[in-house]
């Protein structure tokens, strides 16, 4: 049996500042490598804020096949201070260690997890060697102030680059693995 990998997948600026504006950019291209990467994964990982604010959006979205993708996709929510996570269908709460619960998750049959936004979860998955890649998707543009994905006073996390792909409109998809995995 091979092991599940969690994948953390961010939307970064040129700059490093993790951005939620993405949709200009989200061409045929880049939504066929997206629709892609669904198809290699049957797990969601939140944090807590973006678990907030994707359950206040998709369970009533328009009827569309992502919003039932989204849906029915099983989710774990990582968080300290929910109590549940009721409000959108498939979700599990992990309120014990995560990096213990997770890496049993990844012993279990299944494909991977996928870690989206939840850029605090990412850098505390990614420091305690739970995330076995990180995938930069990086929008040409300078998005200035805001939330970047490593700021100062963090751990030193030595990575490889696994792999790289220039989309036509410029975006770049930037793999990494811990290095010496």
């Amino acid at each position: 049996m091979s092991t599940r990998k969690i994948i953390a997948a961010l939307f970064v600026s040129v700059g490093g500042v993790i951005t939620a504006d993405h949709t200009p950019y989200i061409d045929a291209e880049v939504a066929g490598w997206m629709a892609a990467e669904a198809a290699e994964r049957d797990t969601l990982l939140l944090g807590r804020r973006t678990y907030q604010e994707m359950a206040g959006f998709w369970p009533k979205a328009d009827d569309s096949p992502i919003t039932a993708q989204m849906n029915d996709t099983p989710k774990l929510v990582v968080s300290t201070t929910l109590e549940n996570v009721d409000e959108w269908q498939n979700s599990t709460l992990i309120t014990g260690d995560p990096v213990a619960e997770l890496n049993q998750v990844k012993q279990q049959p299944g494909k991977n997890i996928m870690l989206i936004g939840s850029a605090t979860l990412a850098r505390s998955l990614l420091r305690d060697g739970v995330v076995d890649e990180l995938v930069l998707i990086v929008f040409p543009a300078v998005a200035g102030d805001g939330k970047r994905l490593f700021e100062g006073g963090h751990d030193r996390i030595p990575l490889e680059l696994a792999s790289t792909q220039v989309f036509g409109n410029g975006v770049i998809k930037l793999v990494y693995t811990p290095a010496g995995r």
